[in-house]
């Protein structure tokens, strides 16, 4: 039991560092778009992390299975959707609307996987969810009311798409058959190919660097992405997708603060609540005693909670 307590922590530690160098690479990769296509951009960043994820297995020697090629390639095509809706709605709707409808998925997973894949919703993992929406919305709008408009379905529709995304990794990784390196290199492989792919269609140049952009790549590929998806792929074997969804809330925490820190914004007083009801929330989700663990275990392929 002891032990097993042990194991999650650690989880939830590296968890916390994947969605810390998600939050503080916001700023980085905002700049860097500003300068290049956001899709020349994940072209060049997630080639070189492929890269990177190939030559780790090879050197690792691990096999290469139809199970990680198909779970792989299905993980990529949920990524790299929710990449291009947050990116077109980003075209017709605010940042604030957009923020807040992503990290909606708080709420999308649990109810996803308690439809389709009889997950337990447990009440620390509701209360969690509920205090780290509502920390989203004041995060994301200071308070203010939100003005809906069209573009704001295309950020719901990459949250679904997250959301899938979390649950999918969760189920893929706990199975047999699929290697969680390669599966994450997989995945990655294909968010490049798509987007290599779509950047053609709109006429950019995809295998040209801009100046000023090769730092960036190079430390998303690194540390937002290798490092990431490595951790995502292989915590999600001892946490929930509904788990993971509360300490991925802590991204836009991390990305604002690193923002105040080091970006000349200002996070006033409802960002501050909203910063504060969202770790409450994922401490809820940890500390609270449930009836249940919302650790999902193994039996044989399939998952039951």
């Amino acid at each position: 039991m002891v032990f097993h307590m042990l194991k999650k922590g650690v989880a939830v530690l590296l968890l916390l560092v994947t969605t810390f160098f998600w939050g503080v690479t916001f700023t980085v990769v905002k700049d860097a778009v500003a300068k290049e296509d956001v899709f020349v951009f994940l072209s060049q960043r997630f080639l070189l992390a492929f890269l990177l994820l190939v030559v780790l297995c090879l050197a690792q020697r691990r096999k290469l299975t139809l199970a990680s090629l198909r779970d792989g390639g299905v993980l990529g095509a949920f990524l790299f959707a929710a990449f291009a809706f947050q990116t077109v709605a980003l075209q017709y709707t605010s940042a604030t609307n957009t923020g807040f409808l992503t990290g909606l998925n708080v709420v999308i997973v649990p109810l996803l996987g308690a439809l389709f894949f009889r997950q337990q919703v447990t009440l620390p993992v509701g209360i969690g969810a509920t205090l780290a929406a509502l920390g989203l919305f004041f995060l994301c709008t200071d308070g203010r009311a939100l003005q809906f408009n069209p573009g704001d379905l295309l950020a719901a529709i990459c949250a679904l798409c997250v959301a899938i995304h979390l649950l999918c990794t969760g189920r893929f990784a706990r199975k047999g058959g699929s290697d969680v390196c390669w599966l994450t290199a997989v995945q990655i492989g294909t968010v490049f190919l798509l987007s290599f792919l779509t950047a053609l269609l709109r006429g950019k140049p995809v295998l040209t660097v801009t100046d000023g952009t090769e730092t960036a790549i190079v430390v998303c590929a690194v540390f937002a992405t290798v490092f990431a998806f490595l951790v995502q792929t292989s915590m999600q074997r001892l946490l929930s997708p509904a788990h993971t969804a509360l300490i991925f809330c802590c991204e836009p925490v991390f990305a604002a603060l690193y923002a105040c820190r080091f970006g000349n914004e200002t996070l006033g007083r409802w960002g501050l609540m909203g910063a504060g009801l969202i770790v409450a929330g994922m401490l809820v989700s940890e500390l609270m005693p449930a009836g249940r663990r919302d650790e999902i275990p193994v039996a044989s392929e399939e998952l039951t909670d």
